[in-house]
This record gives structure tokens, sequence and C-alpha cells, in this order.
């Protein structure tokens, strides 16, 4: 299976949901979080869902992270494939990119080195942490930039593929990767 048709797949699979279903995943996963060694750090960089991908909301990991007290950066889309990363605070503000992706207006900026633990958002990933997203090279490049020792946390409504994913020269793998009904540990 290639890539192209292993995304379609995941998409069409995520497609497939319903509204609660996702909802009751995302929570799921969300309290899966809760069993990882990851909260003695202090930044973590989460996505903002992309509704009608129905990807994981993150909602419930956001409440989670602020009753920890943890600083939370979120992404923002740049020109050729790059993110620069805000501080979410009670005043950030959001609009929707041309993707639907919901980005901060009026948030202070924050360097990709100073993020200790990331999650990822991803259509699909194999037994050896190998991660599938939309194809755009955004977490690539982001995942590159960060610190050494910061953490890669893929997040998935769907179980780990059986397809190996063929890694390419720029690909980062995941140290975890967290579905609704299990937590994966891969030896990066």
């Amino acid at each position: 299976m290639t890539k192209h048709e292993l995304r379609r797949s995941a998409l069409e699979a995520r497609k497939a949901l319903t509204e609660e279903a996702v909802a009751d995943f995302s929570l799921a996963i969300a309290n899966k979080l809760l069993n990882l060694p990851i909260w003695t750090y202090k930044v973590y960089h989460l996505f903002m869902s992309i509704a009608q991908q129905k990807e994981v909301q993150t909602d419930p990991i956001i409440t989670l992270l602020q009753a920890k007290d943890k600083i939370i950066a979120v992404p923002k889309m740049q020109p050729k494939g790059e993110l620069k990363h805000y501080l979410l605070e009670d005043e950030t503000r959001f609009e929707q990119h041309r993707f639907g992706v919901p980005e901060p207006v009026n948030a202070k900026e924050i360097a990709a080195v100073e993020i200790d633990v990331v999650f990822v958002p991803l259509l699909c990933f194999d037994a050896d942490g190998n991660r599938l997203g939309y194809g755009k090279g955004y977490y690539d490049k982001f995942l590159a930039q960060t610190k050494p020792g910061a953490l890669f946390i893929g997040l998935s409504l769907l179980e780990k593929t059986e397809v190996a994913l063929e890694p390419e020269a720029h690909d980062v793998r995941l140290h975890y990767a967290v579905t609704p009904s299990t937590v994966y540990r891969f030896n990066s």
C-alpha cells in the first residue's frame, strides 16, 4: 500500500466515525496521557483540532495541562511548510486558517527549542513509531528544530497500521503513540 493509499484509507476511517465517537475517543486519549512519564516537563506543544477532519479533540488535553499548571504552546502555519509556536493564555484569540486550523492571532511567540513535549497530529502510525500525516511536512520540520531530549507523542483515533511505513530521510519517529485503547512506546 502506498502512502497516498494509506492516507486516503485513514481519512476514510476517521470520516466514518460519529461525532460522539470522536468525543469519547478523544477523552479516552486524554485519560491515557495521565499514565505517561511526561509530567515533570514544563512546556507542551499541542495542535488545535480540525473539527471537519475529525481529528483528536484537544480540548480535554488543554484542560489537563492547565490543571497541572503546564505552559502550552500552539502552532501557527507559516509559508514554506513551517510552524511558529505561541503561548496559549486566557486572552489568546483564534481565527480559522484556510485549512480549517484554528490559529492564534494575539499570542506571544515561543521558540521550538523551548518545547519539552510535542503532541503530534497524525493520520496513522506503524509498529516502529513511524507516522503518516497529511503530507505537507509541517511537523517534520518542527520536530527537527526541538531540543535534544524532547518527547514526541502521536495522538490517533485509529490503532496502529499493520503496514510498515517506509521513513524518508527527513521523517522523525515518535516516542509514544496514544489511541483510545492503547499506549504504544517506541525505541527512538
